[in-house]
């Protein structure tokens, strides 16, 4: 029998940008809950071609995985123009990646991912989700103070404070790197009752995600689409080479 505490929670909501890593945690939400929905910000990111990378992603999730397909449900977009006007950053401004007095990269949005959160919150109130979940980890995270685990827990506590509402934030990336996140991916992927599961989710991130950010669309190299060159094409690029160096190694022993 089950306990009157244990919370069952059925319906998520994804913070989704259509890269590699929100991309998992969308196929992670699948896998779990019975209605998932997706949400995405327009802040006036220069990579704006990951708002168009988001439908791709879905519709390509829909086609190739009918199971999940059953699952997903509506698709948000919220402009947040207000954050590229109050930033100075490389990821909203024509400007050079380079690290800041601080200690911090330029590609850091100052509470951004606050504010993402708040809002997703207010939605999954309205949409009665019970469950959010974001791609944030203390490990190829660039050093972004608003993407740490104790960030998160803090900000869980002062949602369902401020909403009289308990609502879950889950970070199924906190943890691992982009190496691990391939393989979480791959694993999902064969969990997926769908023929080919794993090489197919695998293949569907490399050719339709998008995480660069320049926005590039024109090179194409084994781990995806990208210039190869700024920080999020390293820390994508070195985990599929980490990924696929480990994965050699297992099916040699």
């Amino acid at each position: 029998m089950m306990n009157r505490r244990t919370v069952v929670h059925r319906s998520a909501l994804v913070l989704f940008s259509g890269g590699q890593d929100s991309t998992t945690c969308l196929a992670y939400a699948l896998e779990r809950y019975e209605r998932v929905e997706t949400l995405g910000f327009d802040y006036g990111q220069r990579h704006r071609v990951e708002l168009d990378a988001r439908l791709a992603v879905r519709l390509a999730l829909a086609q190739r995985f009918p199971a999940w397909a059953e699952r997903l449900g509506d698709d948000h977009v919220l402009n947040l123009a207000v954050l590229g006007k109050v930033s100075e950053t490389s990821l909203t401004r024509e400007m050079a990646f380079s690290m800041e007095q601080s200690g911090l990269p330029n590609t850091f949005v100052p509470g951004r991912n606050l504010v993402f959160l708040t809002l997703a919150a207010a939605l999954a109130y309205r949409r009665d989700l019970q469950v959010l979940v974001t791609g944030v980890c203390e490990t190829d995270f660039s050093g972004y103070p608003d993407c740490r685990d104790d960030s998160m827990k803090a900000l869980q506590v002062a949602l369902a404070l401020g909403m009289d509402r308990r609502i879950l934030i889950e970070t199924p990336l906190m943890w691992i790197d982009k190496a691990a996140t391939w393989e979480m991916a791959r694993q999902l992927g064969d969990r997926s009752a769908t023929p080919q599961g794993g090489a197919a989710l695998i293949d569907l991130i490399v050719e339709e995600t998008h995480t660069c950010y320049r926005g590039d669309r024109i090179h194409r190299h084994p781990w995806g689409w990208g210039c190869g060159a700024c920080p999020a094409c390293e820390l994508r690029a070195s985990g599929w080479v980490r990924w696929k160096n480990a994965s050699a190694m297992l099916s040699i022993k």
